[in-house]
């Protein structure tokens, strides 16, 4: 397993088997549209025009030959461009602002590229809250044509945005005449059905610029994409639940080493306190029952195509039972080929 990154305060992302790696990146900014060519139809290289309405089927182009796409959203403030920009280093071809009625037809073009463009990401926010409505229908488009295509919300508590838009004074881009706060409860109500459908939900609240570059890279820097990529976060219920967890469980069930004197000063990390939590009754069965059903509910995501898990094992104060399960039941998930990261989002607090 690598080695952890740590940093006070903040979440501790690794991956098991492999170490996230960490890039420089700038302040969050407006990302910058990287589409060639303008509105009107495109040029083959013998100089015929291709009519951009045409669909990839009647086009003659290939499966093979149609690009991967990732739709990136989510709430204004929550770090869109940063992830931008790293799918753009990382050498993916990044739109930012399109209108969603055009996705289908960028990602036709990209198709004709003769596999100059085999990746292409698009950025989707309210500042083309007009164009809002056609994203599903482009939606249903790009599944007909058998586009492999991935959304990524990226997500934040009100407190963390109010204070980004403070910080940067600016408003809010659905604020009008009221609040910052009025501008993001109107963002959360109409990206809420975007957001249940994601694959991929971050949540930047305690993230700095380049903790979210480490979480993009460690699922899109791989070569291969695997079948299932999960994250095992332990966290405390004392600081709330993880706002990105697809599936909570609950270890208080299990006696708590904060009340062993010899213990209470290490983390589930720690190998005596590991040994502790498994030698207590129901936690080997947990981790085993727990783990087949994981197995079930893995085969129901690869068939309906959902690529991305967070799940969250909570304990009283994150530290000591959650993190303990956390590790064994990530190396349980990679011992079943899903490519695990594992975070910590609590321990160090106390």
């Amino acid at each position: 397993m690598a080695p952890h990154t740590t940093d006070a305060g903040t979440d501790v992302p690794h991956t098991v088997g492999t170490e996230a790696p960490h890039k420089e990146a700038r302040e969050d900014r407006p990302q910058r549209t990287a589409a060639a060519g303008g509105a009107g139809p495109a040029e083959q290289e013998d100089g015929a025009e291709v009519n951009t309405g045409t669909t990839i089927e009647k086009a003659g182009v290939p499966e093979a030959a149609i690009p991967e796409l990732v739709i990136i959203s989510g709430m204004s403030g929550a770090g869109r461009s940063t992830a931008a920009k790293c799918l753009e280093d990382l050498g993916w071809f990044v739109v930012d602002n399109l209108p969603p009625a055009l996705i289908p037809t960028m990602v036709e073009l990209g198709a004709r590229s003769q596999g100059n463009v085999a990746r292409i990401a698009v950025v989707v926010d309210v500042r083309g809250r007009r164009f809002f409505d056609n994203l599903r229908e482009s939606l249903a488009d790009l599944e007909t044509k058998h586009v492999t295509r991935r959304i990524v919300f990226l997500e934040s508590s009100d407190d963390a945005l109010v204070r980004r838009f403070e910080g940067v004074r600016r408003p809010h881009p659905l604020q009008g005449d009221g609040r910052i706060v009025d501008g993001i409860a109107a963002e959360r109500e109409l990206l809420r059905e975007l957001r249940g459908d994601a694959d991929l939900v971050i949540d930047t609240s305690s993230l700095n610029v380049h903790e979210l570059r480490a979480k993009m890279d460690a699922q899109f820097a791989g070569e291969e994409e695997p079948e299932l990529r999960a994250t095992v976060m332990s966290f405390g219920f004392k600081y709330g639940l993880p706002v990105d967890a697809d599936l909570v469980v609950d270890m208080r069930f299990l006696p708590n080493p904060h009340w062993v004197p010899e213990l209470r000063q290490y983390t589930g990390l720690n190998e005596e306190v590991a040994a502790y939590v498994f030698n207590q009754p129901g936690a080997k069965e947990f981790l085993d029952r727990y783990a087949e059903l994981l197995q079930l509910i893995q085969t129901g995501y690869r068939r309906e195509g959902k690529r991305y898990v967070t799940i969250a094992v909570g304990c009283t104060g994150g530290k000591h039972r959650s993190v303990a399960m956390s590790e064994k039941l990530a190396a349980r998930l990679v011992s079943e080929g899903v490519e695990t990261v594992v975070v910590h989002r609590d321990m160090g607090r106390e």
